[in-house]
């Protein structure tokens, strides 16, 4: 890879491996195993393996290492681990980091499964963990102990698009030696770079944009590569996380389009939240691309955009929302996001559903709130769309 390939060049060439037959496309190595020439190399291989040497399929694979590599030379990262799911690589990148008797911070809002693995799944094995305010310096300062190990937050919040200044929480994590651990699904690969802000970890949920098309699930870990081949690749290659051959060949493909898609939903979302910003059934709309949104200036300081991914309050509550969900003619109702389909879902009674109305409510979830996630439909058309739905609400 050249060091001086802009960024839409490193996700169509960045990482490829060929065979003896030369192919256009990435190859696709469906095997669980690998020969070895001798016995000799066996041995060799399992004391240490070479970048192009692969043992066992949950280790890794050659289509599997194109993807970490192409990914990797697009986020600025020394090395990446690719994943089953997006869950399985914040799973891998919290419980690989962590023992018992350290202390975590965490922002309060995270995704429904992000919340459960640092509320429930870590104290169960001795890790504290204490909640804040993301948006509120001060609050992570409080926090911040001697124990800490590291600091986890969604870059922009799911679904109520809070954006947390990346720089700043990762300044004050490593002045107590913590790590920064940041999930960067809204902001995406292409409209912000996480190590660039003092991020020690990024991990993404590849099903998101980076498939993108609604196919395969996948995740992905960045970091340094003491991080990922110390840390975090013996406890991923034992308890089994590993990302199937095939997934990672679909990633690959939609990386080669990754730009492009993500420029054009994004654009699609601007345009909407501004031109529904004053629909009268509407309490408010949250795009961090708005000057109307509380980290307005905080978003264009770090993105490059808003992002793919609006959020509508309803007025009227969850009727109302129910009402315009049923009434939507293109935009689909589904939970997932960052898709070439536009796509709705109700958190109160999807996502977030497992947390408590007060839980809800101290999120900032109300019932009337609906998450948003633009496609590469035609703008025009999702705006009448989404204006004649509003209309029904």
């Amino acid at each position: 890879m050249s060091e001086d390939w802009a960024p839409r060049t490193r996700l169509v060439h960045s990482g490829t491996r060929r065979s003896q037959y030369g192919e256009t496309s990435e190859a696709i190595f469906l095997t669980q195993g690998f020969v070895y020439p001798s016995a000799e190399v066996a041995e060799a291989r399992f004391v240490e393996s070479g970048p192009d040497e692969f043992i066992y399929a949950r280790y890794g694979n050659p289509t599997v290492r194109m993807f970490e590599e192409r990914i990797a030379a697009l986020e600025g990262a020394e090395d990446a681990f690719a994943t089953a799911s997006g869950m399985a690589a914040v799973h891998g990148a919290l419980f690989s980091a962590l023992k018992t008797g350290d202390h975590v911070v965490a922002a309060k809002a995270l995704f429904g499964s992000c919340l459960y693995i640092v509320e429930t799944l870590l104290p169960r094995f001795g890790v504290e963990v204490s909640f804040v305010d993301g948006t509120d310096l001060d609050q992570w300062r409080a926090a911040i102990r001697p124990d800490t190990r590291l600091v986890f937050l969604e870059s922009i919040s799911n679904p109520t698009l809070e954006v947390i200044d990346i720089a700043a929480v990762a300044a004050i994590a490593r002045a107590s030696g913590a790590l920064t651990v940041v999930d960067n699904v809204f902001g995406t690969p292409i409209f912000q770079r996480c190590f660039d802000l003092g991020a020690d970890v990024v991990v993404y949920s590849a099903t998101k944009h980076i498939d993108g098309q609604g196919r395969c699930l996948g995740g992905v870990v960045l970091g340094s590569k003491t991080f990922i081949r110390k840390t975090l690749e013996p406890f991923l290659k034992h308890t089994g996380g590993a990302l199937s051959p095939f997934s990672a060949w679909v990633m690959l493909k939609g990386l080669e389009t990754l730009d492009l898609r993500c420029r054009a939903a994004a654009a699609a979302a601007q345009r909407l939240a501004e031109a529904v910003s004053d629909h009268p059934a509407l309490a408010q709309v949250l795009y961090p691309g708005l000057d109307a949104h509380p980290q307005a200036a905080l978003a264009r300081r770090q993105m490059e955009t808003g992002g793919t991914v609006l959020s509508l309050d309803l007025a009227g509550g969850k009727a109302a929302a129910f009402r315009f969900l049923n009434a939507l003619r293109i935009v689909q109702i589904s939970n997932n996001l960052g898709d070439a389909k536009s796509l709705v879902t109700h958190p109160a009674t999807t996502t977030h559903q497992r947390l408590t109305p007060e839980q809800r409510q101290a999120l900032g979830i109300g019932d009337g709130l609906v998450r948003l996630s633009l496609g590469l439909e035609d703008p025009a058309d999702l705006i009448a769309d989404v204006r004649q739905a509003l209309d029904a609400a």
